[in-house]
């Protein structure tokens, strides 16, 4: 087909080609804009006459027409086959359905592209702060280099290198050194020979409370240090008398739960208690 049949001249920059074919005449975004109103009957529209003439407006276009509009046009004719090609689907057939929801969905794309490609326009022509306005109590830099740097007295900066490198014999180091602080608690081990040395000197069954040690008269505690103590030596001894009891040295006895827990000499020939089966206690 020639050039005189074919696309008239006329698209300006950012247009669509003239397109002249049985039963429309005018731009091809004229012709997408009917096809998705339905205001065109696409199935009278002769495909070969469509691609024949874009074909040649792309090709007397290539010079003078930005790359980017020719893509356009090629995505908009592109559509144009698609619903064209749809409507030789049965009406009530899913496919035509599901090609309906697609040209739907294209509609929508190209709107949203439309609206994307004026927002661009719009702030394209919008002016640039720092380029074309400036913010207050600011000038044009031009022909000049905006920039910051440290100022560095040299003379504080070697006497102070020449300070790192200076150590004397006779300098003392006050820097103070953190200790963990030390704690007076009752160990097991002392637990376990209170208890052996009270049921000899006694010669008969006490309770846990009765073999607690008194306070350290030795050093002055605070009344948080007491208490610490206080509850060390609860559980030394209980653990203690634990230890003894499984070893069949001692015999542990409670009645009910919650009673004082009774530790008495166990005898040689009677085996140590099942340390297991014992109620719970809370000493």
């Amino acid at each position: 087909m020639d050039g005189s049949s074919g696309a008239v001249d006329g698209a300006g920059e950012g247009g669509s080609p003239h397109l002249t074919l049985d039963g429309f005449d005018g731009s091809l975004a004229l012709l997408l804009a009917q096809a998705r109103s339905h205001q065109i009957d696409l199935s009278t529209l002769r495909l070969p006459e469509l691609i024949d003439q874009l074909a040649d407006r792309l090709e007397r276009a290539r010079a003078t027409i930005p790359l980017g509009h020719q893509a356009d046009w090629v995505v908009m004719a592109s559509w144009i086959l698609l619903l064209r090609s749809d409507l030789l689907l049965p009406r009530d057939a899913p496919a035509q359905q599901a090609a309906e929801r697609r040209a739907t969905d294209l509609r929508d794309r190209l709107v949203a592209l439309q609206e994307i490609q004026a927002l661009g326009a719009w702030l394209d022509q919008r002016p640039q702060l720092g380029r074309d306005v400036f913010a207050r109590g600011r000038s044009e830099a031009i022909g000049s280099v905006i920039g910051g740097s440290i100022e560095v007295d040299m003379i504080a900066f070697l006497w102070a290198c020449l300070e790192q490198f200076d150590d004397p014999a006779d300098a003392v180091d006050t820097r103070p050194i953190y200790r963990l602080p030390t704690l007076d608690l009752y160990g097991i081990p002392e637990a376990r020979d209170r208890i052996m040395r009270l049921l000899a000197e006694s010669g008969e069954a006490l309770s846990l409370e009765q073999l607690l040690p008194g306070p350290n008269q030795q050093t002055a505690q605070r009344p948080t240090e007491t208490r610490l103590r206080q509850r060390s030596a609860w559980s030394s001894t209980f653990v203690a008398s634990l230890e003894l009891a499984k070893h069949g040295d001692v015999a542990l006895a409670q009645e009910e739960n919650f009673d004082p827990i009774i530790v008495s000499v166990s005898s040689s020939d009677q085996p140590p208690p099942n340390i297991s089966s014992m109620p719970s206690a809370s000493p």
